[in-house]
């Protein structure tokens, strides 16, 4: 899973091709594209796709991302992002079984190194977003950028953007 493609370069060294990474992002942002549901240049969109990603690239197990299985998967990544699941956890979980593997197998993985950039992004970065536990008081919210907002850690905001992408696929 981890070392998909490999390019040679002029040293007579190889270049690991991050395949795998680069192919869970690509399915991810077009399930983003395709559900319509922010612009593919705001930071929402980004927080839905490094989300929906990593859970296309962590359920991976039998290292076979191939685009005839994504059909067949989307109801696992549907079971995987959503609301009442503990996806943070997993997520730890699994990029913590993956870093075990590649530092036994001594070989390197631009794969996980990107994955786990995105997690680190995702965790690290906040995003203004609505309060949806906030109690609306007194003056009715007439546009959606009123009302009350609260500082989001990404993950949160893209989770369930990417659960979303993926019941309007």
């Amino acid at each position: 899973m981890l070392h998909r493609g490999h390019e040679s370069t002029d040293g007579g060294g190889e270049l690991t091709v991050p395949m795998a990474w680069l192919y869970a992002e690509y399915i991810a942002d077009e399930l983003l594209r395709t559900g319509d549901l922010m612009p593919p240049t705001s930071f929402e969109f980004r927080a839905g796709r490094d989300a929906l990603a990593l859970t296309i690239f962590l359920s991976d197990t039998e290292g076979e991302l191939s685009g005839i299985r994504v059909v067949t998967q989307l109801e696992t990544w549907l079971s995987l992002t959503a609301y009442d699941q503990p996806w943070q956890e997993w997520v730890r979980e699994r990029l913590a079984e993956l870093v075990a593997g590649a530092a036994q197998s001594g070989r390197p993985a631009p794969d996980l190194d990107l994955a786990a950039e995105a997690w680190r992004w995702l965790q690290e970065t906040e995003l203004l977003a609505p309060d949806l536990n906030a109690v609306p008081g007194g003056a009715p919210v007439v546009g959606e950028d009123e009302g009350p907002k609260v500082w989001t850690p990404a993950w949160q905001l893209g989770l369930p953007l990417g659960h979303l992408a993926i019941h309007l696929f």
